[in-house]
C-alpha cells in the first residue's frame, strides 16, 4: 500500500451468464488453485438452486445474500498508553462486502453435507432467510462492537 499515490482499484470484469460484476467477485473468491471453470460452475449452480427454492433471481440472491452479512460495524485494537483497547469503526462499503463474501464462502465450506453446491446454495438461503453461522457471525461482531462502545473517543 502505497504511502502518498492513491491506489488504484481495479475492476473487475462481469461474468459471463449474468453480466455481474459481484458475482465475477464471488467467483473469483471461490476460485481455488487458479481452477476458474470449476469455481464459475459451483457457483452458478448453487445460486441456480437457491433461485428455486426461494423463487426470485439468482442475482437478487446473491446481491441479498451478501447485503444481509455485511458487516457495519467491527472492532479494531488500538494501544493507548500501555493497554489496548478494542475500538469499534466502521466498516467501508468495499471491505464489508469482501468480509460478507469470505464468510459465505468460508461457512458454505465448513458445513456437513453433500457437494460445495448444495453447501453454498443452503448458505444462501439461510443468509437471506436471516439465520445461518455467516448471519451469527455478523451479529457477533455488531455486538462486540457495541459492547466495546465506551472506547469510541480512541479513534482515529
Amino acid at each position: 500500500m502505497p504511502r502518498r499515490a492513491k491506489v488504484v482499484r481495479r475492476q473487475v470484469k462481469p461474468d459471463p451468464k449474468y453480466g455481474s460484476s459481484l458475482v465475477a467477485k464471488f467467483i473469483n473468491k471461490v476460485m481455488l488453485r487458479g481452477q476458474k471453470a470449476t469455481a464459475e460452475r459451483i457457483v452458478y449452480q448453487a445460486l441456480e438452486v437457491a433461485s428455486q427454492r426461494l423463487k426470485q433471481q439468482p442475482v437478487a440472491v446473491l446481491e441479498q445474500a451478501t447485503k444481509n452479512v455485511t458487516p457495519l460495524l467491527r472492532v479494531k485494537p488500538r494501544r493507548v498508553g500501555g493497554a489496548t483497547y478494542q475500538v469499534p469503526v466502521e466498516v467501508p462499503p468495499d471491505q464489508g462486502l469482501s468480509i460478507a463474501m469470505r464468510w459465505l464462502i468460508h461457512f458454505a465450506r465448513s458445513r456437513s453435507g453433500k457437494s460445495m453446491v448444495e453447501k453454498l446454495a443452503s448458505e444462501f438461503v439461510d443468509a437471506i432467510q436471516g439465520q445461518g453461522a455467516s448471519i451469527k457471525k455478523r451479529e457477533e461482531m455488531h455486538k462486540m462492537a457495541e459492547a466495546n462502545k465506551a472506547f469510541v473517543h480512541y479513534r482515529w
